[in-house]
């Protein structure tokens, strides 16, 4: 395992991590939390990510129980939450006001039960609070020593170069990471409407999804599996998008890739995971599994970095015609 700095930040996080959407608190228990997290952290990885939106701060009560059992030493990893959906359904229990960013960082030290949060993210940006009063309930968090970094998911780049601006303005602690979706199939954040920030602000990346929920694991081309996430309830959106015209452009496109996958002499679901990698904007790649089959055949990916030739990445360009354009020079 390798590790690698959160942008230019002095936190070194190991290039995957393993997170908790999906499964915690609904398909993983706290037995095979600890199976998980034990197998993740014996292999090198070092940050573990989590949300007070994952099955409404469950996910985190697992983790949390699962933190107190293995009881690693605290300056050997990193653990982090997210805070705009709420666990409630309080008119103050979502959103991202002073309140409730403050409110959330509480609970959510509480259900992991540990002292302070590694990396708190906004899981989504609030267009009905002022930017300012964000990056200054975070900023408090911070100097109160409750959270160390802070960061975004899904903001776009005017809304982080905002936050920056503010930040640097009164003299606050700017976002240090943002967690967009990455793959294959989802590259315009990462590679083209992010590319200034890299260098301008130091942005780190966390990036989740790397395998297109399961897309790119080439399990859905011939139809939808019984045991299959699609199956379960609140997952419909997945069913609605494998099933879209676009959907099934992907699958096309995921049989070609699994053709180039085991002509390189791996699987699709290593080639995809590597090509994440690939990115050296690429902070860490957040993995997610139910079994421990699941986590013990991604790790597994790293013994084939070699196969990913850059002829290999240039086919994959040929299969999924899909690169952002740069900025132009006129």
């Amino acid at each position: 395992m390798q590790y690698r700095r959160l942008g230019k930040s002095g936190l070194k996080v190991s290039e995957f991590s393993f997170g908790a959407w999906v499964t915690f608190g609904k398909q993983v228990g706290e037995d095979d939390a600890v199976s998980l997290m034990g197998h993740a952290y014996d292999n090198g990885i070092n940050f573990f990510d989590n949300a007070e939106g994952y099955e409404k701060g469950n996910a985190e009560i697992v983790m949390g129980d699962a933190l107190k059992q293995l009881k690693w030493s605290r300056e050997s990893f990193a653990v982090s939450s997210k805070v705009f959906w709420g666990t409630g359904k309080g008119t103050m229990d979502r959103g991202l006001s002073a309140k409730h960013v403050t409110d959330g960082a509480h609970a959510a030290l509480k259900r992991l039960q540990v002292e302070y949060l590694d990396l708190y993210f906004c899981h989504r940006p609030d267009i009905d609070t002022p930017i300012e009063e964000t990056v200054r309930a975070m900023h408090n968090l911070i100097v109160q020593g409750k959270v160390l970094y802070w960061g975004t998911s899904e903001w776009t780049a005017q809304q982080l170069t905002e936050a920056y601006a503010v930040a640097r303005a009164n003299n606050l602690t700017p976002p240090t990471m943002e967690q967009p979706e990455y793959n294959v199939f989802r590259r315009e954040k990462v590679e083209a409407e992010f590319l200034p920030l890299y260098d301008l602000f130091g942005l780190g990346t966390t990036i989740w999804s790397p395998l297109a929920s399961g897309i790119l694991t080439g399990k859905y081309n011939n139809g939808i599996p019984a045991d299959s996430r699609v199956a379960l309830p609140g997952y419909e959106w997945l069913k609605a998008r494998l099933e879209s015209p676009q959907g099934q452009d992907q699958l096309a496109k995921v049989q070609k890739l699994a053709k180039l996958a085991d002509e390189a002499g791996l699987p699709i679901h290593h080639m995809a995971l590597l090509w994440c990698l690939a990115n050296p904007h690429v902070s860490t790649v957040i993995l997610g599994a139910s079994r421990l089959s699941q986590l013990k055949d991604n790790l597994k990916a790293l013994d084939a970095r070699a196969k990913l030739t850059p002829d290999v990445l240039a086919k994959i360009e040929e299969i999924v015609g899909n690169k952002p354009a740069g900025p132009q020079r006129y």
